[in-house]
């Protein structure tokens, strides 16, 4: 993964960001030398958050399978969160 110092994209701009992003998916923008930032290109973005999505929906359907559900009222579920605390 690249990387784009804050001084080049204060000097450059999104060009030095086009840059980058043009040789890998991803790059970090560095701050005195410290790696602070992630940018990549929307699409990129875009297939990342459909397979956290995709991950979750994984996750829940096995919760269902597995029995790790509860079935209640919405006055049911307030009054179990709210015992809780």
């Amino acid at each position: 993964m690249g990387t784009i110092a804050a001084n080049d994209l204060k000097t450059k701009g999104v060009a030095s960001i086009s840059e980058k992003l043009a040789e890998d998916p991803e790059a970090i923008i560095t701050v005195r030398g410290k790696s602070r930032y992630v940018v990549m290109d929307l699409e990129h973005y875009r297939y990342l958050r459909e397979c956290e999505l995709e991950a979750a929906l994984l996750e829940a359907r096995q919760d269902v399978e597995k029995g790790r559900t509860v079935t209640e009222s919405v006055v049911e579920h307030i009054k179990r969160l709210t015992d809780g605390v």
